[in-house]
């Protein structure tokens, strides 16, 4: 079997760290001679390579040699226009740190996590940026903290203690949307949360709820569940648009979900923003591809990934062996982008 996986090239680095029972980080200290494992494991490693015909990318190798600084991208964001945005971040931040990007797609389930994580630590990845929902992964967080590589989450609600962070205020965002459309008269505003394992969604509904607060008794609010799918938005706002007394205006945790209550309302026969104003999060492409274009927070997707890599390439520099650093907490600032998609509250409400 062996040698059928070495005449198809099948071979990876994790077949040979189950193989001998160690980390894929392990396989590749023994295979680039870094120093730090035991002669009896080393012994193993090089019997296993031997055994099954394993052969190590040679740029790779020459990479982890020559100490270059490579940075590490999880991802597997629904939004696909979240997603562009930060890529365009990323790449901008390495070429200016001079940093090679590697990028892993993966699921959500730790197993899923470790194996991409072990697979960028093997390429010697100086540091992972870790994106929503990753960025809430503590099986993430721990495998890297357990590998010694630098973790930096990206658009989490809330400051992290054990990783440096890049992010905005979602509370005071989400805030600050709720008060455009209680300023435009709206007394009965829907809201659709995002995905239930992220802290933003938390501080976002959380923001909406406390201006929904200051309001009352003169404003009310309805809350749906959601999960950043375009598709969570349509049936969330299928199901408000149906209450007995449904809103004139919804708040969608973001764009994606928000142009789902578009297609919702649209089916209905409603005019926006005359009979509905709808709101998303985020400010990604799809926001001026809808008709009309979406009243959305500007959340700078691709600045904080750039950041976040450029975060990567100062521990990089800065970092000694076996010192600690105390995290990074980046906040980058958000604003309220006004288009047609929000107008005033009908009268006869």
């Amino acid at each position: 079997m062996a040698r059928d996986k070495l005449r198809r090239g099948a071979v990876t680095i994790e077949d040979v760290a189950r193989h001998v029972g160690v980390s894929p980080m392990t396989v590749s200290r023994v295979i680039n001679d870094f120093a730090g494992v035991k002669q009896s494991t080393r012994e193993a490693v090089r019997k296993a390579v031997e055994e099954l015909g394993y052969s190590p990318n040679p740029a790779a190798r020459s990479l982890a040699r020559h100490g270059g600084r490579r940075v590490g991208l999880l991802y597997s964001n629904p939004s696909a226009g979240y997603l562009s945005e930060f890529l365009v971040g990323a790449l901008d931040g390495a070429q200016f740190s001079g940093s090679l990007l590697m990028i892993e797609k993966c699921g959500t389930t730790p197993e899923s996590e470790r194996a991409a994580i072990g697979r960028l630590v093997a390429g010697g990845v100086a540091g992972v940026i870790l994106p929503s929902p990753h960025a809430e992964s503590e099986s993430a967080h721990a495998e890297l903290k357990l590998h010694g590589i630098v973790a930096v989450a990206v658009g989490t609600g809330l400051l992290r203690q054990e990783a440096n962070t890049v992010r905005i205020d979602d509370f005071a965002a989400a805030a600050e949307m709720t008060r455009h459309l209680l300023e435009l008269g709206h007394a009965r505003i829907g809201f659709i949360k995002g995905a239930a394992n992220q802290t933003a969604t938390a501080e976002r509904l959380l923001g909406f709820e406390t201006e929904i607060g200051k309001a009352a008794p003169t404003a009310s609010g309805l809350v749906e569940e959601g999960d950043f799918t375009y598709r969570s938005g349509l049936e969330a706002a299928k199901r408000l648009l149906s209450d007995d007394r449904p809103p004139t205006a919804i708040f969608a945790s973001n764009d994606d979900m928000a142009a789902g209550v578009l297609a919702a309302a649209h089916h209905r026969g409603l005019s926006i923003p005359d009979q509905l104003s709808v709101a998303g999060f985020d400010n990604t492409p799809i926001t001026t591809a809808v008709w009309p274009e979406l009243t959305t927070i500007h959340q700078p997707v691709a600045e904080m990934t750039e950041s976040a890599v450029r975060i990567v390439a100062e521990c990089g520099r800065t970092r000694r062996p076996g010192a600690s650093q105390a995290p990074v907490d980046r906040l980058l600032p958000f604003r309220l982008v006004v288009r047609a998609s929000t107008g005033p509250a009908p009268r006869n409400n």
